[in-house]
């Protein structure tokens, strides 16, 4: 056993290994790696691979940016971990509008799945804020609230209409609801 695992043995097999090709002229001592067992790999059995040097060639136009534009994720510019304020509690709910074909008889092929949703609604509950207090910014997938004492970034499940939206304060439950509208793909279940 010991003569198989010697690397004299280990070349002889790495040599009839190779391809008929490499053993003809071409093929001499400086393609074989070197006696010691330590350099002796898996991978220095069969043909030599030649490594390719390939220069990196970098897309952006602006050799100190790190990444690209489509690389960062929408609404990062909002995140701040370093702000002390708390999040308040919020729920996010689904509307979508059926008639009773859709209740009934099930004609437009609407399911109670999100997919089918038009609205999200997000209820956001701030105790003792005032109205005047509140900064609300939307974008197409994210919601950034801020009051003096709560902060919330809201990553949304779907992209909305930023531009259309309903907000409206109810102070008697010291809640916000975010109303925005799903702007989604038509596919076969959405194509009206």
């Amino acid at each position: 056993m010991d003569s198989v695992s010697s690397g004299s043995s280990l070349q002889f097999l790495a040599k009839l290994l190779r391809d008929a090709q490499e053993d003809d002229d071409d093929y001499d001592d400086e393609h074989m790696p070197h006696c010691s067992v330590s350099t002796m790999t898996p991978g220095s059995i069969g043909p030599v691979k030649k490594e390719a040097t390939g220069t990196f060639q970098v897309k952006s136009e602006n050799r100190k940016t790190i990444w690209s534009a489509e690389e960062v994720p929408e609404g990062s510019e909002f995140d701040d971990t370093w702000d002390p304020r708390e999040q308040p509690e919020y729920q996010i709910l689904f509307k979508q509008c059926v008639g009773t074909e859709d209740v009934f008889f099930g004609m437009s092929r609407k399911d109670p799945s999100t997919a089918c949703c038009e609205d999200v609604v997000i209820k956001i509950k701030l105790p003792e804020t005032k109205y005047s207090d509140i900064t609300l910014d939307i974008q197409d997938k994210v919601l950034d609230l801020r009051t003096p004492k709560k902060k919330l970034l809201l990553h949304l499940p779907y992209h909305v209409d930023s531009k259309n939206g309903k907000a409206r304060f109810v102070s008697e439950e010291e809640t916000l609801e975010v109303t925005l509208r799903v702007s989604r793909k038509f596919d076969f279940i959405n194509f009206v």
